[in-house]
């Protein structure tokens, strides 16, 4: 079927566009020129990004040949700035991790040390605990909150140590996230702001 003076509708049906309104088309064309016009802004954002960390490693590279320091690994966070003061550049390397099985078997040896404790400080316990493995929108449980409650002191118990064992063996990395900022400061009121490169926040 030759679908040229037709235009396809939200449910996929082919509707001639002698029977679609004038400000309909003009809102189609409007947001395929917009969209055209961001995927191209993501694109050149992604390439500069690529290039800001390549300039980065290279000044890094230049700097361990003048000292005959071993080349900079992928992890540590490193800043630089302008002559002046005035501008800033910061480069920050966070570890990307995830919880293996282990932590069922932890939220399961809390639950027995909670239920074995009917004292007021186990309601205040399971709160924190609850709070801890409350799965969020991403899918997942607070990394900070359940890596916390190994700070709790719950004394010499076999079911509380079993549990903060288990946390603490099922957390895995599983790669490196590098973050490039960049910000104008004014070395005077020794503040910094931020570049913006979010379309929200312009």
């Amino acid at each position: 079927m030759n679908m040229e003076g037709y235009m396809e509708n939200a449910q996929g049906a082919f509707v001639p566009i002698a029977n679609v309104k004038e400000e309909h088309k003009a809102e189609d064309q409007l947001v395929r020129d917009l969209i055209e016009k961001a995927l191209l802004l993501q694109d050149m954002m992604a390439q500069f990004k690529d290039q800001a960390n390549a300039d980065v490693d290279a000044f890094m590279e230049l700097l361990a040949d003048k000292y005959k320091a071993p080349k900079r690994g992928k992890k540590g966070n490193v800043s630089f700035q302008s002559y002046d003061g005035r501008l800033r550049v910061e480069v920050q390397v966070s570890d990307q991790m995830e919880f293996g099985p282990e932590l069922q078997i932890a939220k399961t040896k809390i639950d027995e040390f909670i239920e074995k404790n009917s004292d007021g400080a186990s309601d205040k316990i399971r709160t924190l605990v609850n709070d801890a493995f409350q799965v969020n929108k991403a899918k997942t449980v607070d990394r900070g909150r359940v890596l916390g409650l190994r700070r709790l002191d719950m004394g010499d118990d076999p079911d509380w140590a079993a549990a903060m064992e288990a946390i603490s063996n099922s957390v895995k990395t599983v790669g490196s996230k590098s973050y490039i900022r960049f910000y104008r400061a004014d070395p005077a009121e020794k503040s910094k702001e931020a570049i913006s490169l979010d379309l929200a926040k312009l």
